[in-house]
């Protein structure tokens, strides 16, 4: 076990963050709703341009085809343009990483036509250190500022311990940190920053390859808002985009007005910390008044000795997902109006507003309990609310190796979607996690003719949906064989505790990561990082259902024999959780 830091920092008092700056200023002219929606779609198609370029362009398949990295606008005074659908962990993460990157180099005053600014301080990005950020300051021809495009992607490596890592005990571990700085001045590529960049990492050809990426996004990004600006003018473009926001803030505003009032708890519950066995709960209290809502982690325990802490800005992100989805803010592209009324508490030196040097490499794997937890509160308040709760992972399993085909270094790794719960009125669906709604897997297909890896078993499993009037969705399973050695880290949570259910539901069932060396028998794995894993070795990842809603003795006929005829579930298990339908 590597050796914690020394004295490690103390829990502060609690830290009030107010998630958007709301009104900066009063536009001189006024911008009719016509007007207002032109320039708001513009910002989307904008936004989904830079996604496509990245798409098109970048290396790695976990950007290409997982979508791993965000893409945004923002306007000059660093509120939310437009944001396309890549992972909604990113959503509106991407403020603070720009103003501390800005800070970093001296300010807006410091800044330059040509400048591109990389970052990736996990305590400002709101993630580990090889979610780097590529920031551009956007101006028009006559110098004047009017906002920034940022993308934030996965780099393949970044000179952690490990490639991705389960077991660090302070930031240092996770990898170079970069603390802002100028990769182009005056759009002049600074040399010696990219080969550095470059040469702390093992994957170098794929992260030259990404950083491209992200910058070719960033720049059309920015041709895309000059050309909005300039067709309406700035101060009717900036009258548009509060009106815009005004309305993204009417949106939530609205439905937390029929949401009753009060205190509503919920607990969500992660394996272990990585370093220690130990299953850690996280509480979250969500406190609704009139048309405010707030979201307060003050009851997190004191952050971890290993990587499973999340910085501020996710716990920020997990909050206005979790808010937005329900409120219908996510359904269209999100602004900073959609945050107006949201505030979240934390306390700093506790697992949900990190300081450093504490360790969040794992930060991704804080969030889905986090949202779990809000979601469980919030089905409190009102019976519907919410679907009932699910597995909340994507079943991570990452190598590398030497590629026996080509002799060539290689990485990896899949994830999968799992069933999520149920409603009020619908059975649940199989989805990626709500923090990763738009992720996509990576075929078999694909995976085999980049990787040495072959594919065994790719499907949907039966009986592992909760029963309920309505039922869960099912659960996934994904089993390949090695055919190289690797070096595997693995970060399947969710194998001690299924999602919950409401309304008499059942859970589903939990996840589960088995491997079986050559040989050898089954054995579960939890958290591991470069465990050693010869050729021929078997690894079966099987990702829980959801939670039922209602009663089983609820479930219509019609549809248990639906379920039977598609799999979903077995006889036994049929006549195990809905009997009554027998006759």
């Amino acid at each position: 076990m590597l050796a914690s830091a020394p004295n490690p920092p103390a829990v502060a008092d609690v830290h009030v963050t107010r998630t958007t700056m709301g009104h900066c200023f009063t536009p001189s002219v006024e911008a009719d709703a016509v007007t207002t929606m032109i320039v708001q779609n513009a910002l989307r198609s904008a936004a989904n341009q830079m996604k496509r370029t990245v798409i098109r362009t970048a290396f790695s398949p976990t950007v290409y085809e997982t979508l791993d990295f965000a893409v945004v606008l923002y306007d000059r005074h660093v509120r939310l343009l437009a944001q396309a659908a890549t992972l909604p962990a990113f959503m509106g993460t991407m403020g603070f990483c720009i103003r501390a990157a800005v800070d970093a180099v001296g300010g807006e005053q410091k800044l330059n036509a040509g400048d591109v600014l990389v970052y990736n301080r996990p305590y400002n990005t709101g993630s580990h250190a090889p979610d780097a950020a590529i920031i551009v300051p956007i101006f028009l021809d006559n110098g004047e500022l009017v906002g920034y495009a940022a993308n934030k992607c996965h780099w393949a490596d970044i000179g952690a311990q490990a490639i991705y890592c389960t077991n660090t005990t302070d930031v240092y571990q996770e990898g170079v940190v970069i603390p802002g700085v100028k990769l182009y001045q005056k759009g002049v590529l600074n040399e010696e920053l990219y080969r550095m960049l470059l040469a702390n990492s093992r994957f170098a050809e794929a992260v030259d390859g990404d950083i491209r990426a992200q910058i070719a996004s960033c720049r059309v990004g920015a041709r895309e808002l000059v050309r909005v600006v300039e067709r309406f003018g700035v101060e009717l473009f900036e009258a548009a985009v509060e009106r815009m926001f005004d309305h993204g803030e009417a949106v939530v505003r609205n439905f937390l007005k029929n949401v009753p009032d009060g205190e509503y708890r919920g607990v969500g519950w992660i394996d272990d910390n990585g370093v220690a066995d130990e299953q850690i709960p996280v509480e979250v209290a969500v406190r609704v008044s009139g048309s405010n809502v707030i979201v307060d982690f003050s009851n997190a325990p004191a952050a971890s000795p290993g990587p499973i802490n999340c910085p501020l800005p996710s716990t920020v992100s997990s909050s206005r997902i979790s808010i937005a989805m329900i409120a219908g803010g996510a359904a269209e592209s999100a602004n900073e109006g959609h945050f107006r009324a949201l505030e979240v508490i934390t306390r700093p030196g506790t697992m949900y507003h990190p300081v450093e040097p504490q360790p969040c490499f794992l930060y991704g794997w804080a969030i889905a309990p986090a949202m779990e937890a809000i979601f469980q509160a919030l089905s409190g308040a009102s019976k519907g609310l919410v679907p009932s709760g699910c597995s909340a992972d994507i079943g991570a399993v990452i190598y590398s190796g030497v590629d026996s085909r080509t002799s060539k270094a290689f990485h990896g790794g899949n994830s999968l979607p799992c069933g999520h719960g149920a409603s009020a009125s619908s059975d649940g669906a199989i989805l990626f996690i709500s923090a990763l709604a738009h992720s996509q897997a990576q075929s078999p297909e694909l995976q085999e003719a980049k990787l040495p890896i072959r594919y065994d078993r790719w499907e949907m499993l039966p009986d592992t949906a909760g029963p309920g009037r309505f039922r869960g969705g099912s659960g996934w399973e994904s089993t390949y064989t090695l055919i190289d050695p690797v070096l595997a880290i693995s970060i399947v949570e969710g194998q001690k505790s299924p999602g919950w259910a409401q309304e008499g539901g059942l859970p589903g069932t939990a996840n589960r990561l088995t491997i079986t060396r050559p040989g050898g028998v089954p054995e579960q794995m939890m958290k591991a990082t470069d465990v050693k894993l010869p050729a021929g070795t078997r690894v079966q990842i099987r990702l829980g259902g959801g939670g039922g809603y209602g009663k089983p003795e609820e479930r219509c006929k019609e549809a248990i024999l639906c379920d039977l005829r598609d799999g979903i579930i077995s006889e036994a298990h049929a006549w195990e959780y809905y009997g009554h339908a027998s006759g």
